[in-house]
């Protein structure tokens, strides 16, 4: 008999401090500048992924790295008050958990200053070593800013338990990982690298979402930034150009985390592709309306789970 997965989703992904300062212009060399706005908040593509799928509805376990530090214990409190399952968060003798500070203009224009350490990234024996986490969920993310080897076991955990978990892959999957994936999402740029293309214009992006699709057996959607011209979303039996949102844009720091969260519940909850992928659009427009990754998405609306 299969067992009930534990979790909705589990997020294998960076984990960090978030340092969010607002400025109406960036200083020039020697010179200074007032901060407008100022945020300190659990942050890093995993959790911020995992933020937005708990605030969805969805419970959710979250596989990233901390070290033993101060800001550690903050950073797993403030996980555990969003409502996150911290179980399989590796934690790191010595050293300092991982600092982003993302510097936004009144423009939207953003800076990130990163101190990653590498003790800070996962390593495949973490992976083996959370694998409860990875076979025991409905779906499993991976954040594939996450050395390759990680990431790769990740995949290949998730993609041969028991149940078929839905395996999501975000960012520039190498062609190893690629076979163990049922989603790929990639923005503009990493949709460029993925297939080698310069991916001008919609059509071009749907053709090769549609080639990968057919090169993958196991791949069921694909769905890549098309820059100006919004999303594209490719399935085996079809396709949609979703145009971006008419929001105000404070920072789009964060927003391709949402995407990736409400498309992944989507999915899982049995929408049609039409219906995720619109849930993802609707999601990322509510981030990027402030500045800083944090989601704070709101449930109730037609548009979300």
């Amino acid at each position: 008999m299969t067992t009930k997965p534990r979790h909705d989703v589990t997020v294998v992904g960076q984990i960090a401090r978030d340092l969010v300062l607002v400025v109406d212009e960036v200083p020039e060399p020697l010179s200074s500048a007032p901060v407008r706005e100022r945020r300190e908040t659990l942050g890093g593509k995993g959790a911020n992924q995992a933020v937005s799928m708990a605030q969805l509805g969805a419970s959710v376990a979250l596989v990233g790295v901390l070290a033993d530090d101060a800001d550690a214990e903050r950073l797993l409190d403030r996980a555990r008050a969003d409502g996150i399952d911290t179980g399989p968060v590796v934690r790191r003798r010595g050293g300092r958990s991982a600092l982003i500070v993302d510097i936004v203009d009144r423009h939207a224009h953003w800076r990130y200053l990163e101190d990653i350490p590498d003790a800070m990234l996962l390593t495949e024996q973490d992976i083996r070593a959370s694998e409860a986490a990875l076979t025991g969920a409905s779906a499993v993310v991976v954040q594939l800013q996450q050395p390759p080897a990680a990431a790769l076991a990740a995949a290949r955990i998730a993609a041969t338990a028991a149940h078929q978990p839905l395996v999501v892959l975000d960012g520039v999957a190498t062609n190893d990982v690629l076979p163990h994936a049922d989603v790929i999402r990639a923005d503009d740029n990493e949709a460029r690298l993925l297939t080698g293309r310069s991916l001008d214009q919609p059509d071009e992006v749907v053709h090769a979402a549609r080639e990968l699709l057919d090169r993958i057996p196991r791949l069921r959607l694909v769905a890549f930034g098309a820059g100006e011209h919004g999303n594209v979303f490719v399935w085996p039996d079809g396709n949609l150009v979703l145009p971006l949102e008419d929001v105000p844009v404070a920072d789009t720091t964060g927003g391709g985390d949402s995407f990736v969260a409400a498309l992944t519940l989507g999915l899982i909850r049995g929408d049609e592709p039409e219906t995720a992928a619109a849930a993802a659009v609707a999601a990322a427009a509510q981030t990027v309306r402030h500045a800083g990754g944090r989601p704070a998405l709101r449930r109730g609306t037609h548009e979300l789970l």
